[in-house]
């Protein structure tokens, strides 16, 4: 029995993980064609919770359904989907762990297939070949407001709805993101110019979902460490990030890195320092600093493969939560396995193939072909070809509404 897994975590709002162990955001690909919820989408949430993660972190959730990250995307901007997302929330009934809605808005990083007129900070293109990408035109400042309205609005249909908590996605080069990086926020006015102004958006929409879900609601922020780019969001900055979301009385910060353009997130080895490697993970050096001068929860995610690895981590103080996405679409029951000792490590998969222009792909269609069998109440198959992943790949996306039952006359 691994104890220091095991333990519960007290969150700043009152809140109780049951566990050290968090299921991090993935995409699913699971939205119907009106952007809600479907029930393949709630059996998957369903099977997570048998596993035992004391937290699950829902894939992004979109506050505009003009402006999605990808096909399949679930959008939130107001209660017409209230009945499906109850539905949703409901999927860990009868278990401890709690369940988040990850909020998003991808700015730039908008394929042309879901959106052909992206908006950012500013019009600075995304720097990807095929021009899969448009490029965005910069955001007024009532747009930008509006945006922060939306966020909030997500949030409030969340808690209604009977999620657990919140979690703003700020990592990844998605629209968060992009305001903090001075090298996809060229403004010079109100939100940006210098760090404290690049950080505004961040902190307005941090104000205006605890308005929206008061004092005892969790919210969270996944947060690059950095963006791993010349000229891009650095440590240090950051670091002030994480100062100003202490400040502002959030409940955990995730740690992440990379953008669409570094995707470092994907990759099995990451350009950091020998330290972080020894440690297992890819962003425990930069948490190790965040814990030393903030008493902010931290999650960090990307990395972590063995119960050893895990239990150094916490015992160290470079984190208070591990998070774990990939390796719970082919093994849902790991966080059980792992806490009871029944596991000493995740299974090791090799999808690379040593051609970057593919393997995204594959490694993209593999995992959601996992998760998509556990949404169909299927188990995983750890042996899934290669071919097979990318024709999944390629199918995943919206799916009809399921129809209402006719009403009964009274």
């Amino acid at each position: 029995m691994s104890d220091l897994l095991a333990r519960p975590l007290t969150l700043p709002s009152g809140a109780v993980l049951p566990n050290r162990i968090a299921k991090s955001a993935m995409s699913e690909r699971l939205g119907d064609r009106s952007f809600g919820p479907t029930e393949p989408l709630i059996q998957l949430y369903r099977r997570w919770a048998q596993g035992g993660a004391g937290l699950l972190i829902t894939g992004n959730v979109m506050v505009d359904h003009k402006h999605r990250g990808e096909g399949g995307n679930i959008a939130v901007e107001d209660e017409r989907h209230l009945d499906a997302l109850r539905d949703w929330a409901a999927s860990t009934d009868g278990t401890d762990t709690q369940l988040w809605m990850q909020i998003n808005h991808p700015g730039r990083q908008s394929p042309r297939t879901v959106n052909q007129a992206p908006v950012a900070p500013s019009a600075v293109p995304l720097n990807m070949p095929g021009g899969a990408f448009a490029k965005p035109r910069a955001l007024e400042e009532a747009e930008i407001l509006d945006i922060v309205g939306r966020f909030a609005r997500a949030a409030g249909v969340a808690k209604q709805a009977g999620f657990d908590g919140v979690q703003i996605h700020g990592a990844h080069g998605y629209l968060v993101s992009q305001f903090l990086s001075p090298r996809t926020n060229e403004r010079d006015d109100a939100w940006g110019g210098d760090d404290e102004r690049r950080r505004r958006f961040l902190i307005e929409i941090v104000r205006a979902m605890r308005a929206a879900v008061g004092p005892d609601f969790p919210i969270g922020v996944k947060l690059n460490s950095a963006d791993f780019q010349k000229g891009g969001f650095t440590e240090e900055a950051s670091m002030a990030v994480v100062d100003a979301l202490e400040a502002e009385g959030i409940d955990l910060v995730e740690i992440s890195g990379g953008t669409y353009e570094k995707a470092v997130m994907f990759e099995e080895t990451l350009p950091v320092a020998d330290s972080s490697r020894v440690r297992e993970a890819f962003f425990t050096d930069y948490s190790a600093k965040v814990r030393a001068r903030t008493k902010l929860p931290v999650l960090v995610t990307g990395g972590f493969r063995t119960r050893a690895g895990m239990e150094e981590a916490l015992s160290s103080g470079a984190t208070d939560l591990i998070g774990m996405a990939r390796p719970l679409a082919f093994d849902p029951d790991l966080p059980r396995r792992l806490m009871s000792g029944e596991a000493d490590a995740a299974t090791s998969v090799k999808l690379a193939t040593g051609w970057k222009a593919i393997d995204s792909m594959i490694q993209g269609g593999w995992y959601q072909a996992q998760m998509k069998r556990l949404a169909s109440g299927r188990e995983p198959n750890p042996k899934l070809p290669r071919w097979r992943a990318i024709w999944e790949y390629l199918l995943a996306g919206p799916r009809k509404p399921k129809p209402k039952p006719a009403s009964r006359a009274a």
